[in-house]
């Protein structure tokens, strides 16, 4: 009997071995890494695309990961300002509104500008530089209010740069093509008194 219980004892001391050997491995096992939900995308996205929910993805980062003025909630029916692509974390600077301009300075306003030659935004991108010149009236008169003459093409803003372009579907079927400049205010108003024939030339990146 007592070689028997003695048998019986040992496979049972090393099932209770193992046991505590596992219970001692699960307490020292590490718990899940911290993270942040975040907004991404779900797919790539053009510049001007309003947002729906079927765009947004949540993204789980490490906070070292997480980039400046990441976007939690919210993002639904905004604007992107550029292009993004499938996975990147939203930002307020990549949607139209106050992070839009940020880094460009202070005094700079968003001037929206509508560009006869809808072709020729369509060759542009979000940093690229321009010039906007005014063409004369579609009357075709020469007068100028004030009774000046029009002769070539003047311009009106030079090397101003390219904030965002919104895209066609959001036009309602209006001519031309509107595009969105970073300029001073009182470039802007020049923008905004320079009549309906205007026309851009692209400068440079």
């Amino acid at each position: 009997m007592r070689a028997r219980a003695a048998r019986l004892r040992r496979p049972l001391a090393a099932l209770s071995a193992a046991a505590a050997a596992g219970l001692a491995l699960t307490a020292l096992r590490p718990g899940p890494a911290p993270s942040v939900r975040v907004l991404g995308a779900a797919r790539d996205l053009p510049a001007g695309a309003t947002l729906g929910t079927s765009d947004l993805r949540a993204l789980d980062l490490p906070p070292p990961a997480v980039p400046a003025g990441a976007l939690r909630s919210g993002a639904a029916g905004r604007v992107l300002a550029g292009p993004v692509r499938r996975g990147e974390p939203l930002t307020d600077a990549r949607l139209v509104g106050d992070g839009l301009l940020r880094g460009y300075g202070p005094g700079t306003v968003a001037a929206p500008v509508r560009i006869a030659d809808a072709d020729t935004v369509r060759l542009l991108h979000s940093g690229d530089r321009v010039d906007v010149l005014a063409g004369p009236p579609s009357s075709g008169s020469d007068d100028l209010p004030g009774g000046g003459r029009w002769g070539a093409a003047r311009v009106i803003v030079s090397g101003v740069p390219v904030v965002t372009v919104p895209r066609r579907g959001d036009e309602g079927g209006r001519e031309g093509a509107l595009v969105v400049l970073a300029t001073d205010r009182a470039q802007a108003q020049a923008l905004a008194g320079a009549g309906s024939v205007l026309s851009i030339t692209i400068t440079g990146p």
